[in-house]
């Protein structure tokens, strides 16, 4: 069987797919893709189904090496992308010989970058739920690590007559991110000081939640209680704990939670809150 043997990792490197829906009653996240735009685009370009398993890749770093013939696609945060050691580009489909040896620098904007192989890619281990996604809160499956041999499967598509994708690529600069409010926006005394200023993405941010400070404007005060009875929460929620700064629920967050959750991302604003960056610019807008 085919394969490709990961050679460096990276900062942190994981095999993800569409995650695993319908069991949220039995907590577990869905996990899967962080920026599924960019994921199910790579998927798209090498003829798979979008849900097929890709590499996420952030922070650049992975390097790869194929065992036969192989197509592939790099999309996401911007990387330069080397094949044997010669530069080609991202966003298209690309042939490769076996042996071939593919490395992805550092990205230049965003965090996460995706490797679609055409027929998709097994996870290390088994599946879980019906899914080889990497779950950092339920601790399903793991990062990739070097001398990992991830199997590809059979093609299944015919590969799109398209040149190079044109995409909306991750910012360097101020990321604005669209918001409802509610269901929660009662529980502060000025929900919509969330709209007001602007905040900062911390560091501590991961797939299980986008942290942000605020670094101008008001901060988020409570209208009474903190915290609620543990109800169900969304991707994209925006919970509120008791310091005031809120986080971004991201693909691998917990199914409920007790804090009041303010405001929820619009559907258009998932992909660019998923690659932000430490320290990056960010401004709410109401949807």
């Amino acid at each position: 069987m085919p394969e490709l043997t990961v050679e460096a990792p990276g900062p942190l490197a994981l095999v993800q797919d569409a995650g695993r829906s319908g069991s949220a009653h039995q907590g577990v996240p869905r996990s899967g893709f962080a920026d599924a735009a960019a994921a199910t685009l790579a998927n798209r370009l090498v003829g798979n189904a979008e849900s097929a398993a890709v590499v996420e890749a952030t922070l650049g770093g992975l390097t790869v090496r194929f065992t036969e013939p192989a197509v592939v696609a790099v999309t996401g945060a911007p990387v330069r992308v080397e094949v044997d050691g010669r530069p080609v580009g991202m966003s298209y489909a690309r042939a490769l010989p076996a042996g071939a040896r593919l490395v992805l620098s550092p990205p230049t904007a965003g965090l996460r970058t995706y490797l679609a192989v055409r027929g998709g890619l097994s996870g290390p281990g088994t599946r879980v739920l019906g899914s080889w996604s990497a779950d950092v809160l339920s601790g399903f499956s793991r990062p990739l690590e070097a001398g990992d041999r991830l199997a590809i499967g059979a093609p299944s598509g015919a590969i799109p007559d398209v040149g190079i994708a044109a995409v909306p690529a991750p910012v360097s600069g101020t990321v604005t991110l669209l918001a409802h409010l509610g269901p929660r926006a009662d529980r502060f005394a000025a929900p919509r000081d969330l709209f007001a200023g602007g905040w900062a993405t911390s560091a501590t941010s991961n797939r299980i939640g986008v942290r942000l400070d605020r670094s101008d404007g008001p901060p988020l005060a409570p209208a009474g209680e903190g915290q609620l009875p543990s109800e169900g929460v969304p991707l994209g929620a925006i919970q509120v704990p008791p310091g005031g700064q809120p986080v971004i629920f991201g693909p691998d967050h917990p199914v409920t939670g007790g804090y009041p959750v303010i405001a929820v991302l619009d559907r258009r604003s998932l992909s660019a809150a998923f690659q932000l960056r430490p320290g990056q610019p960010v401004r709410i807008r109401p949807a």
